[in-house]
């Protein structure tokens, strides 16, 4: 109690690793040889939680008492320091419940484990195709350059990492040319899996050659399906309520996921939470207005290049050929559309038509909002902000603004 108040304040982590640790094992039968193994699994979780807290604990006396303790703990119950540790649960049942047990099959469902007088979850989704064009959880439409390796979702559950290289030699238009997701081991239900794709090799498989979550009890819960040889593969995750979509459209890969918000928001840090695209879209200096570039490309009537480089593409498209080919996938005049439009002035390559089709055909499939699908420039004609339009005056905007509603109150 002395040290309560400090803790609450502190960035210091040690009494949730505390508390983790306590209801872990609380409601345990004596710990004897039949109780050991599972006291074992949580005293290793116990380490490693104050392991991750241990920079912001460099001067917490409760801190240090539980890493002694620890240790001792460790001794008496001839515990190895080598070996499986539990994960925090992803949701506690409502008080007066029993304890969800870590053998139960519900907790390898995320559903399930709702309890029946918990909310409904709520579902996001984040996609990334073409070249590169990001959706991201709270529905932010970015195009952007990304080169090179960029984290694409990070929390406490798995994380997927991006690889985008350029399409062309001297062009800073790139794509996803690979794609690698770390599913991390989780209680009884999965062990830790690597799932790779690069270009020309959709497998149909994880990296250890498994198409399931291992040896363990729940191992059905995080599954690989081939829906298309080479072409088009799903990841269930139902442990984390978690659906992945990948493909290969052309020479270069596409993401999309559906995952419940309590799973995008599960992180330890919350200060570098912000760091994956997903969330928070790329950085300012990656993004790129291609409605600047499109404006531009319509004007001259000729195909150009994002970035310093200007030589033509090997398929030179018109922007009116252009927006004629993708018309032909996408009716619906969206940024899904006008991307594809973009990416064929870019590039050349009519695969990344495709790219953008199957990206909205993953969007209607993952989205909970089906009024949400589609996605429009609101600001087209707005500047940074949301302020009046380029050229006006803001005095003259705000009269144009009274006039306007003047004009209703007539009507």
């Amino acid at each position: 109690c002395i040290f309560l108040p400090s803790a609450v304040t502190s960035p210091c982590k040690i009494l949730k690793c505390n508390s983790e640790f306590w209801a872990a094992t609380s409601g345990s039968h004596h710990l004897g040889t039949e109780e050991a193994p599972e006291f074992c699994t949580a005293l290793r979780a116990y380490a490693h939680c104050t392991r991750r807290t241990a920079r912001t604990c460099r001067g917490d006396l409760a801190y240090h008492s539980a890493v002694h303790g620890i240790d001792d703990l460790m001794v008496q119950h001839n515990c190895s320091k080598d070996g499986p540790t539990s994960q925090p649960r992803l949701r506690t049942l409502p008080p007066g419940d029993s304890q969800e047990r870590s053998d139960s099959p519900e907790i390898c469902h995320y559903e399930k484990s709702f309890h029946k007088h918990s909310a409904t979850p709520n579902y996001t989704h984040c996609g990334l195709f073409g070249d590169p064009h990001l959706r991201t959880f709270t529905d932010t439409f970015q195009t952007c350059k990304v080169q090179g390796a960029w984290p694409l979702i990070d929390n406490n559950y798995l994380n997927v990492q991006v690889t985008n290289t350029p399409v062309l030699p001297g062009s800073s238009a790139t794509a996803t040319s690979k794609l690698t997701i770390i599913f991390k081991s989780f209680q009884e239900c999965v062990e830790q899996k690597v799932y790779q794709a690069e270009m020309d090799e959709l497998p149909a498989a994880f990296a250890d050659g498994s198409k399931n979550g291992g040896d363990k009890h729940g191992a059905n819960s995080l599954k690989i399906t081939e829906k298309v040889s080479g072409q088009h593969i799903e990841i269930q995750a139902k442990y984390i309520g978690t659906t992945i979509v990948v493909r290969q459209v052309g020479r270069y890969l596409t993401f999309a996921v559906r995952m419940p918000e309590e799973v995008v928001n599960a992180v330890e840090d919350r200060d570098s939470q912000g760091l994956y695209l997903c969330l928070r879209g790329c950085p300012l200096n990656q993004q790129i207005d291609f409605q600047t570039v499109r404006s531009a490309q319509a004007t001259e009537g000729r195909a150009r290049r994002k970035g310093p480089s200007l030589s033509a593409p090997p398929e030179a498209f018109t922007y009116e050929t252009a927006t004629a080919k993708c018309r032909e996938k996408l009716p619906v005049e969206d940024l899904y559309f006008q991307s594809c439009v973009f990416d064929l002035l870019t590039t050349g390559d009519v695969n990344f038509m495709l790219a953008a089709y199957y990206a909205f055909e993953d969007v209607k499939m993952l989205h909970s909002n089906k009024d949400k699908l589609h996605l429009y420039e609101r600001t087209r004609d707005l500047a940074p902000g949301n302020t009046a339009p380029t050229g006006i005056h803001p005095t003259l905007w705000v009269a144009l603004l009274c006039l306007s509603q003047c004009w209703l109150c007539l009507l």
